[in-house]
């Protein structure tokens, strides 16, 4: 009897699946393209922005599961239709220790790209960790130069507009002019390794090209100056109060809107988006929206302390940095959010995932101002990857089923571009002009031996 109900329920979700496949948009399988092909290496986009300014590039980094960014010494780009592949910059003799090299993005602007890079006197007893790397600039005309964009300071006393720590996941602002980022603090890290209270809090930052910060070199190589201003943003703590908006990590970060959102008296506020750990009324940790207003003034020191910080504290928020809660799941079914928290061109939504009240993970949006989430995808599985939205419409890229999967906001039919794949797309990033999606798949060769490639879809 039990193998019959097990038989039935199996035929019924079947049946459910084909009706809900039914109601997608018909014949919408687009040509799929791999675009690089040798298994000496991996190719990975990482979920940054890897389309050069023209769309005629995509860049990546070449590391291993195994090795990771510490053990990678090499960034390249591959060229959209021809597949030609180009170093942009190359590490000699780089260790499993470090410094090593990754997570790469293009400039909306210029050709150029960022990515981590650990310090170069990583050593067996000094390794590439997440409090020791910052963020390097190359240009695509003078490859293998290094630009060191945030200055590093962990020597008292510290200098504003350096930072004491290490920078990830670096994302450009639409106007060329800002890099965001993650952010882990070296000193506080030490900190929590003398008191055994938890103050390694990933948090977020900006650095914005306006002045050089100059910083004596320690004997160690740990310092060093930058040529961009930096300041963090978001206040972490070690212990949030139960119920309350303090979080206690501040990650999957992103720029709202090319150039901000809209505010009520229709001037554009610059911000990013991100999700911070709240702890809600039992002391459960909860990941929710946030935004936080970042100030033009990177500077001007705030009213929560100085901006480089002290000894015992994190740096502080410049004057005029707002941090806000946008989202209250802790108050569903099923609380949480996931994913890259990813705006649309105009900063006038934010899509994110979160469970539904099936306990299916899919794409909400929400206005950078508040309000009730908006359920945009009715999956019946979860969705597998976190949003890319349309350069220029109201068009969200996703991965689910396998496949890589498209869906005009506020419409509840969907288009499949993909067949479904025993690998899943991943990595989805959308051209600049809206024409093309690339993204990462692991293939196999005949050999046995699996690299993570590079596929384009033309739209």
């Amino acid at each position: 009897m039990a193998r019959q109900l097990r038989i039935i329920a199996q035929l019924w979700i079947s049946l459910c699946l084909v009706g809900f496949l039914a109601s997608c948009t018909k014949d919408s399988y687009r040509t799929e393209r791999q675009l690089t092909i040798d298994f000496s290496q991996n190719h990975d986009l990482d979920n940054n922005d890897n389309f050069s300014p023209d769309d005629q590039w995509l860049v990546y980094d070449t590391r291993t599961e195994e090795g990771g960014i510490g053990g990678n010494g090499k960034i390249e780009k591959v060229h959209v239709v021809t597949g030609e592949q180009v170093t942009l910059y190359e590490l000699d003799h780089n260790k499993a220790f470090g410094p090593g090299v990754g997570a790469v993005s293009y400039s909306h602007t210029n050709n150029q790209v960022v990515f981590i890079h650990g310090l170069l006197n990583a050593s067996t007893d000094y390794p590439y960790e997440q409090w020791r790397r910052t963020g390097v600039i190359v240009e695509d005309d003078a490859p293998g130069i290094p630009l060191f964009m945030d200055a590093r300071d962990v020597s008292f006393p510290f200098n504003p507009g350096a930072l004491r720590g290490g920078t990830h996941r670096h994302e450009w602002s639409g106007d060329g002019q800002w890099i965001g980022f993650t952010y882990n603090d070296a000193l506080m890290k030490k900190r929590e390794d003398s008191t055994g209270v938890n103050y390694n809090l990933r948090t977020i930052g900006v650095s914005k090209n306006e002045k050089k910060v100059i910083v004596k070199d320690s004997l160690k190589g740990d310092n060093f100056s930058g040529d961009w201003f930096s300041a963090v943003v978001v206040q972490v703590e070690p212990n949030p109060r139960n119920g309350s908006d303090e979080i206690s990590r501040a990650e999957a970060d992103s720029w709202v809107g090319t150039y901000g959102y809209s505010k009520d008296d229709g001037t554009k506020q610059r911000a990013r988006a991100f999700i911070g750990t709240v702890n809600d009324a039992t002391g459960k940790e909860v990941k929710e929206v946030y935004l936080v207003d970042i100030p033009e003034c990177l500077s001007c020191i705030g009213e929560d302390g100085p901006l480089e910080g002290t000894k015992t504290s994190f740096p502080s928020p410049p004057a005029g940095t707002v941090q806000r809660r946008l989202t209250y799941t802790v108050k569903s079914k099923f609380p949480g959010c996931e994913g890259v928290v990813r705006s649309s061109y105009d900063g006038a939504l934010l899509a994110f995932l979160a469970y539904d009240d099936n306990n299916i993970k899919q794409v909400f949006t929400i206005s950078p101002k508040g309000g009730t989430p908006v359920q945009q995808t009715f999956h019946p599985s979860d969705v597998q990857s976190g949003v890319r939205w349309h350069p220029k419409e109201y068009r969200i890229g996703y991965v689910w089923n396998n496949a890589v999967v498209s869906r005009k906001i506020g419409e509840r039919a969907f288009e499949i571009w993909t067949k479904p794949s025993t690998e899943p797309p991943m990595n989805l990033v959308w051209s600049h002009d809206g024409n093309t999606i690339a993204y990462n798949k692991i293939v196999t060769n005949t050999k046995g031996r699996s690299a993570k490639q590079i596929f384009v879809i033309d739209l």
